[in-house]
């Protein structure tokens, strides 16, 4: 009833009439894209247009209204509207649900909320959901209908097949290090397919661009710089990872450090994987120097956390190995291990702190 709003024109004028005294207006507007662009009429040239764009940038000037837009994916990304409104405008990013905000929902033991949150993620809409057949069926078709059309039509992508090739091994391997050259050796070993890097290095921009997923760099804690590659990527819900490969590898440490990545981006922190080198001596005497891999670097302000997720360290060969690469760092910010069990949370004698993922 509403679509002579998708006239630009009509659509600001209908807006303004709203505004009448100097209190307070919050306009909200949903699925922007579906304003049209149309000729100026004011000026007699074909290349002037009018769009939703300047109808947003006109309501900005008026000092007691506060615009909030959404759009799908399809026609503009968030990154597209930051750039048209250079600086004039705030991102909010709605993320899935944490942890903490769904088991608030869930009605059971904590035990079976996480067991159903690493399975089908935090989107909200599952919460009404009962079944595997139901909670299945909605994230695949959000993860093809939503996120990879939108993808696929907003960039133009002229082989769709390429990118379901990129999204199975991205997939298969969350919290593994690699670069757009590496998957490009991929394809052509396992696909028999020649795909630039430089390809699959703008596929995985794409991806990025439309939140499915994110990716951490590599930082040298004693040297303190960032290593340019490799890179490892996470999905930002869990659950649509899970339905790309039917949920079939359910490799719960893999997904836990993906959930721990997210939950820590969701309190605010920057998060990169932390390398730690050091020299040894081998058994015949030679110096070798090796790299050890700290699963998260947490910094906020001044606060910074070292991070490693495992899923069990209760043998101490399992425990040496967790935490050889938090005894190497010389600082005295706080290390974590966080661990799948309930446990009751504890120090060992170095002072690093052991807590389970549900605490966590």
């Amino acid at each position: 009833q509403n679509i002579e709003y998708r006239n630009p024109l009509k659509l600001g004028k209908y807006i303004r009439e709203k505004i009448k005294d100097d209190k307070m207006y919050y306009v909200f507007l949903d699925e922007i894209q579906k304003v049209t662009e149309m000729q100026n009429p004011y000026i007699d040239y074909a290349e002037d247009k009018i769009t939703f764009v300047d109808v947003l940038l006109g309501l900005m000037n008026i000092k007691n209204v506060d615009v909030y837009v959404t759009g799908s994916n399809s026609k503009m990304l968030s990154s597209d509207i930051l750039t048209e409104f250079r600086g004039r405008s705030d991102e909010i990013r709605v993320n899935p649900l944490s942890f903490s905000e769904f088991y608030s929902f869930y009605k059971g033991e904590k035990q079976n909320a996480w067991r159903e949150y690493y399975t089908y993620g935090g989107m909200p809409y599952l919460m009404s959901l009962s079944t595997h057949e139901e909670k299945s069926k909605y994230l695949k078709n959000l993860f093809s209908k939503t996120y990879i059309s939108d993808v696929l039509e907003h960039h133009n992508i002229s082989d769709p097949s390429i990118m379901d090739d990129l999204l199975n091994i991205i997939s298969s391997s969350i919290g593994s290090l690699t670069n757009p050259t590496k998957l490009a050796n991929t394809f052509k070993s396992v696909k028999h397919m020649p795909i630039a890097s430089r390809t699959i290095s703008s596929y995985l921009d794409d991806l990025i661009d439309s939140f499915l997923i994110r990716k951490a760099y590599r930082y040298d804690i004693k040297g303190k710089k960032y290593i340019d590659t490799p890179i490892k990527y996470y999905f930002t819900d869990v659950g649509l990872r899970n339905a790309r490969i039917n949920f079939r590898q359910q490799e719960e440490n893999h997904i836990m450090e993906n959930i721990i990545y997210n939950e820590l981006l969701l309190r605010g922190f920057d998060v990169d994987v932390g390398v730690v080198e050091y020299n040894y001596k081998d058994e015949e005497g030679k110096s070798k120097r090796t790299q050890l891999e700290v699963d998260f670097v947490a910094n906020k302000g001044s606060l910074r956390y070292y991070i490693q997720s495992a899923l069990t360290v209760g043998e101490e060969d399992k425990r040496h190995q967790e935490t050889n690469s938090l005894n190497r760092i010389a600082d005295s910010f706080k290390k974590i291990v966080v661990v799948k069990d309930n446990i009751i949370p504890w120090h060992d004698e170095k002072g690093i702190l052991y807590i389970g993922i549900e605490e966590f």
